[in-house]
């Protein structure tokens, strides 16, 4: 029994042009939210950006918190590709993505949190959309909220368990907490990233977070 090549074509391309339609909604959100944050940004601007009536994108977002969560998910996936960072062992934030494996353990962190702050630079609106919504998260009944605490949370233990490896081989200066380490590079992240939006020519944040593992990680050797 053969199948019929054409039937088949017909039965992908309407969900291929939706997938493709969803996307393309996902990425004018992206910018909208970027520029105003969710509250400023009206689905009306985003429906404008993709050539399409208010109703007809409810067709495929049938709430404003539905395409956040979506632009929050499309963000996570653009960031965490595309850094060389091969696999992911911890879950990223806007600015905090995940650690790929490495051979040692402070290639592991130390690389990796300068491999992605590198990277995320070269992505238009990724960190603005990030910094904007966090912030905005704190808001009364914002729909994100629950977004940015669960991924904090993610990040913490995460980054904890990487300072306590060096740890447990000698590699972390004296007095230097773990979980305080891990708090307190993510707080530098996000606070070095905000700079970097107002002044970009004045802020390498790269330099920024390497100054700070080497503050806190003892080099090999």
């Amino acid at each position: 029994m053969t199948t019929n090549p054409v039937v088949k074509s017909a039965k992908r391309g309407p969900y291929a042009k939706s997938k493709q339609r969803k996307e393309s909604i996902v990425k004018a959100a992206h910018e909208v939210f970027a520029a105003h944050g969710y509250r400023g940004g009206s689905l009306q601007d985003v429906a404008d950006k993709v050539g399409m009536s208010q109703t007809s994108l409810l067709h495929y977002f049938p709430a404003k918190s539905d395409l956040l969560l979506a632009v929050l998910d499309w963000r996570d996936r653009i960031s965490g590709s595309g850094s060389g960072q091969g696999s992911v062992s911890v879950p990223g934030s806007g600015s905090t993505e995940g650690l790929g494996e490495a051979r040692e353990p402070e290639e592991a962190l130390v690389d990796a949190v300068i491999r992605q702050a590198s990277f995320n630079e070269t992505i238009p609106g990724v960190i603005e959309l990030y910094t904007v919504l966090c912030a905005e998260s704190l808001t009364e009944n914002h729909p994100g909220l629950r977004y940015f605490t669960e991924r904090y949370e993610r990040l913490r233990g995460g980054y904890a368990r990487k300072f306590s490896v060096l740890a447990g081989q000698g590699r972390l200066r004296d007095g230097v907490d773990p979980a305080r380490a891990a708090a307190n590079l993510i707080a530098l992240w996000d606070g070095i990233q905000t700079q970097w939006l107002m002044a970009p020519e004045s802020i390498d944040m790269a330099a920024c977070l390497r100054d700070y593992l080497q503050l806190v990680v003892v080099p090999e050797g």
